[in-house]
C-alpha cells in the first residue's frame, strides 16, 4: 500500500496592508528573492513534500513577472479570506492526498520541522497538527475601550500558532466548508478543524519561523534566511569532502 502524497498548499492572494509597501509583501524581495519564491523553494525542497499549490488573487501580474509559473508548482485562483484561498488550493487534491498548508510569509521555515509535522501522519490519536511555540512573554488583555490593560493572562499552556498545518485534504476541506457555512471566524486551519471536533496536536518548532508582517520584519527575516542558506552550504561542504576523502 502506497502512502498518501503530501501536498503544500499556500495561499498568498493577500495584499500585506500593514507592510505599507507598494506591492503585496510575498513578491517584497530579501536575499535576491520574492518572498514567496523563498517560500515556493523551502517547500519544493523538502523531499516528503510531492507537489505544491499556491492560490494567487485574479489578475496577479507580481506572479508572472518573477516568473513563478517556471517553477514546477501548480496555480489556482485565490479568494477573498485566507480560508478561501486554502480551500481553493485543497479542491486541486485527491481525497487520499494530505494538505500541508504553509503561509507566503514564512519564509524561513525549517526542513526538521516539517518532517516532524508530516510525522503526524501515523498518529491516530490526532487528526493531524500545526507548528506553535510557546508564548514566553507576559500577555495582557485589553479593555474595550481603548488601550488600557484590564488584566494579565496566564501564559501557562499558550502557544503561538505558526505554520505549516497539516492534515487528510478530505477532512480539512469538509471541516472548511462547514466552518465558512456557519460565518465561523476561521483564522487558520486548525480552527476549522477544532470547530468540527477533531483534535489537533501542536509541534514545538523553531522561533525562526516567523510570519513577515511589518516592515521591522523583513531584516530579521533576511538574517534568518542567511543563516539558513550558510548552514546549508557548510553540510554540502562537508558531504563533499567526506565523499571525497571515502573515494580516495
Amino acid at each position: 500500500m502506497t502512502s498518501p502524497r503530501v501536498v503544500a498548499v499556500i495561499p498568498a492572494a493577500g495584499v500585506g496592508s500593514r507592510m505599507q509597501a507598494d506591492r503585496p509583501k510575498q513578491y517584497l524581495t530579501l536575499n535576491g528573492k520574492t518572498i514567496l519564491e523563498h517560500t515556493i523553494d523551502a517547500l519544493l525542497a523538502h523531499p516528503q513534500i510531492d507537489d505544491v499549490v499556491v492560490a494567487i488573487s485574479p489578475g496577479d501580474a507580481y506572479f508572472d513577472s518573477h516568473k513563478l509559473r517556471d517553477k514546477p508548482i501548480r496555480v489556482v485562483e485565490g479568494g477573498k479570506e485566507r480560508a478561501d484561498s486554502v480551500l481553493n488550493g485543497i479542491m486541486m487534491l485527491s481525497e487520499n492526498d494530505w494538505a500541508l498548508v504553509h503561509d507566503a510569509a514564512r519564509p524561513c521555515v525549517e526542513d526538521t520541522d516539517i518532517t516532524s509535522l508530516i510525522a503526524l501522519m501515523g498518529n491516530k490519536d490526532v487528526a493531524g497538527g500545526i507548528l506553535a511555540t510557546p508564548v514566553r512573554d507576559t500577555m495582557k488583555r485589553v479593555a474595550s475601550s481603548g488601550n488600557v490593560i484590564s488584566h494579565t493572562e496566564d501564559r501557562d499552556g499558550l502557544w503561538h500558532a505558526l505554520t505549516p498545518q497539516f492534515f487528510p485534504a478530505k477532512l480539512l476541506k469538509a471541516a472548511l466548508l462547514d466552518g465558512l457555512a456557519r460565518g465561523a471566524n476561521i483564522t487558520d486551519e486548525a480552527s476549522a478543524m477544532e470547530l468540527a471536533g477533531y483534535k489537533v496536536a501542536l509541534v514545538n518548532a523553531s522561533p525562526a519561523n516567523i510570519k513577515i508582517t511589518h516592515p521591522a520584519d523583513l531584516p530579521l527575516a533576511e538574517f534568518y534566511l542567511k543563516q539558513k542558506f550558510s548552514a546549508h552550504s557548510f553540510t554540502e561542504k562537508s558531504d563533499s569532502a567526506t565523499n571525497q576523502k571515502a573515494q580516495s
